[in-house]
Formats: structure tokens, C-alpha cells, sequence
């Protein structure tokens, strides 16, 4: 994906005769919301509650390891650039009460390569068992399906990880195999995207005239 403005994005499509050419699409906001839950890019603001909500499923299932102040600033300044620069993980806070209160975060990693995003996820305990985890991944796949440049999402669980399967399934991921890579042993569930809506090209000239 290549910006081209404000407000649009370049993206690859292919046409019908196997010829590629790259399309304006509206740029999609990064500030979503569903009524409940709403998604932001992650900012200095949310060191000190990560700081406070992160908990031992979190430090196995997610991050390996318990954070620091220090560690989870230099989370958050990278995570700063990487929207300034389009990725790869663009990491968005999951938060409550009209956006003013931090209950998790998820990040979605960019594979431009393969048009595919792989997402990750967590809830603060205190928030935990409302829905919440569901809703921003649903959220998350609305704003990857809008980019125009990702086709497939997907989310690597781990089989003990029931709970996180479940947000999966009932965001509408189904299972598609089972992986293994430098960090372990994963389920992966998948959902694919429908590609925008991208305007035809023009007609070519008949009898030379425009």
C-alpha cells in the first residue's frame, strides 16, 4: 500500500486480463468503534494502565515476559513510528467508556508480501468476560478489510488458549491448520477479507476520439 494523500491510498488490484495497475482507495481511519469498544493507536497515555492491567495470562499468552516502565515506553514510542511509517505491526488500544479508559490492546502485523495480517490480542483482567476481545477483533478486521491491501486475516493460537479461541470463532475466524514456527506450536484460525470497492477503469478511446 502506497499513500498518495490525506485521505487515499494506492493498492495493487489485478484486472481481468491478469494485468495489474494500482487504484486510489479512500484511506481508512485508524479510530474505530462499534458503540462499546473503541480502537485507537496506542500513545504515551496508555503506559502507565498497560503497566497496571498486564497479568500473568497476558505475560503467558501474549507478551512472554512481565513489562517495565521502561520496556512498555519503548513499546509505545515503537509502536508511534510504525503507524507513522505504515507498519509492519500497527498496535491499537482497546478501550472503554467512550474511548477514555484502556482495557487491552491488539496489533496487526502487516505481511505485504502475502496480502495478509496476522492479529494478536489482550484484556486487561478487570475486563475480561464482556465481549470485549470479540468486538476489537472485529473491529480490526473492518479497518484491514478497508486498507485494500490485505486479503487474508489470520490469528495463531495456542490449542490450550481456549479462551482466545473462542474470540476467534466467534469473530468469524475458522480454523485452517495447525503451524509451527520459531515460536512454538499454533492453531490457525483465518478469515478473508472482501476487497473494497475500487472504481473501473475508463473506456478505452473509440475512433480516436476521448
Amino acid at each position: 500500500m502506497r499513500p498518495t494523500g490525506s485521505r487515499w491510498w494506492e493498492v495493487p488490484v489485478t484486472d481481468g486480463d491478469g494485468c495489474g495497475r494500482m487504484v486510489g482507495v479512500p484511506r481508512p481511519s485508524n479510530t474505530l468503534a462499534d458503540g462499546v469498544v473503541v480502537l485507537s493507536p496506542l500513545d504515551w497515555g496508555d503506559v502507565e494502565p498497560h503497566l497496571a492491567g498486564e497479568d500473568a495470562e497476558l505475560v503467558r499468552w501474549l507478551s512472554g515476559g512481565r513489562g517495565t516502565r521502561a520496556t512498555v515506553r519503548a513499546h509505545v514510542r515503537r509502536a508511534i513510528e510504525r503507524w507513522h511509517d505504515d507498519g509492519p505491526k500497527l498496535s491499537f488500544g482497546i478501550r472503554v467508556d467512550g474511548g477514555a479508559v484502556l482495557a487491552g490492546t491488539i496489533d496487526a502485523e502487516l505481511d505485504r508480501a502475502e496480502r495478509r495480517a496476522g492479529l494478536s490480542y489482550g484484556i486487561y483482567p478487570a475486563y475480561r468476560r464482556r465481549g470485549l476481545a470479540t468486538r476489537a477483533v472485529r473491529l480490526a478486521a473492518r479497518y484491514l478489510g478497508e486498507r485494500g491491501d490485505v486479503h487474508r486475516i489470520s490469528i495463531d493460537v495456542d490449542p490450550q488458549n481456549v479462551p482466545s479461541i473462542g474470540v476467534a470463532r466467534r469473530a468469524g475466524f475458522r480454523f485452517l491448520r495447525h503451524v509451527t514456527d520459531d515460536e512454538g506450536d499454533f492453531d490457525r484460525y483465518e478469515l478473508r477479507v472482501r476487497a473494497p470497492v475500487v472504481p473501473a477503469p475508463p473506456p478505452p478511446p473509440r475512433h480516436g476520439r476521448p
